[in-house]
């Protein structure tokens, strides 16, 4: 899932204040302070730690969010200044759900490279995942100039414009997206939940139909059909899609979910609604809090 503000530029060596739990697990691969060593045990002292290795930092991006985000933190504390290791670590804290850390080290790595495509996007998808899509729409515009046949960017912009209610200018750079990924299940999913927002169920449920007949289509499409369905009442078919997809306890507690929606007849805000948990929350219906791009 991918406004105008100036950011605020933040010192390039100031230390990264996460106050999450991906700091300390950094921190608990550092070295315990001590005393300072005489002459003849900083003789012996090993060298200072160095960045991780290229293939690293490949082998890194494979594990799960908590222990990615500690090395990407750890990367950065040995080099503020490192693009990359801000923009992943960015990405990991996203993944954790704690998006205002990651718009903090997406700008960080925007003060070094403003005009880093990986960076502008990150900031964009943080602030939208807080649902602040006002303060996205910049930076993804931006990110669409550098790279304007990628569907990426035109995608999230879509989502922040339809944060803010801007629907019209939502639907036509979703319509641009398409016309650079035909079909694209991500962003037919998109313009589904922005429909299903504004009370159309059925026609987010005709356009979720078209996103996960796709080859490309993912679980996030599968599940957005899904909450699409429980809205309209048709929960059997909802519920055969939710144990075709989830472990047991997830299927009954995002079916519980759809029955309450079913009889209150309300679609969910794509920002406000509560997901049933916090693991549903993060492997499904992400794109109702406006994920995308």
């Amino acid at each position: 899932m991918c406004r105008n503000l100036l950011f605020a530029a933040t010192a390039l060596g100031a230390a990264l204040s996460l106050g999450s739990a991906a700091q300390a697990a950094a921190q608990s691969m550092a070295p315990a302070t001590a005393s300072p060593p005489s002459a003849a045990q900083a003789a012996a002292a090993p060298q200072k730690q160095k960045k991780a290795s290229a293939q690293e930092r490949i082998d890194a991006e494979r594990l799960p969010p908590m222990a990615r985000a500690a090395f990407w933190v750890r990367e950065v504390n040995l080099d503020p200044t490192d693009v990359v290791a801000n923009v992943r670590l960015a990405s990991a804290l996203r993944s954790l759900g704690q998006y205002s850390d990651a718009a903090d080290s997406a700008q960080k790595a925007l003060v070094i490279d403003p005009k880093n495509f990986d960076a502008l996007m990150e900031t964009g998808r943080a602030f939208v995942g807080m649902g602040q899509g006002f303060y996205a729409i910049d930076p993804v515009k931006r990110a669409a100039a550098l790279a304007p046949k990628d569907w990426r960017p035109l995608s999230l912009l879509g989502v922040a414009y339809s944060q803010v209610k801007r629907d019209d200018d939502a639907q036509a750079v979703w319509r641009q997206a398409l016309g650079l990924s035909h079909e694209n299940p991500a962003v037919l999913s998109n313009m589904a939940m922005a429909l299903a927002t504004k009370g159309d169920a059925a026609g987010a449920e005709a356009l979720l139909r078209r996103a996960t007949a796709q080859p490309g289509a993912t679980l996030q499409e599968r599940q957005n059909l899904t909450l699409v369905l429980g809205i309209e009442g048709k929960l059997a078919e909802a519920e055969k899609l939710l144990r075709e997809d989830l472990p047991p306890d997830q299927a009954e507690a995002n079916l519980a979910y759809l029955k309450t929606l079913s009889a209150s007849q309300t679609a969910p805000s794509p920002v406000s609604t509560p997901a049933p948990t916090a693991a549903v929350d993060t492997r499904t219906w992400a794109s109702v809090k406006g994920a995308g791009g």
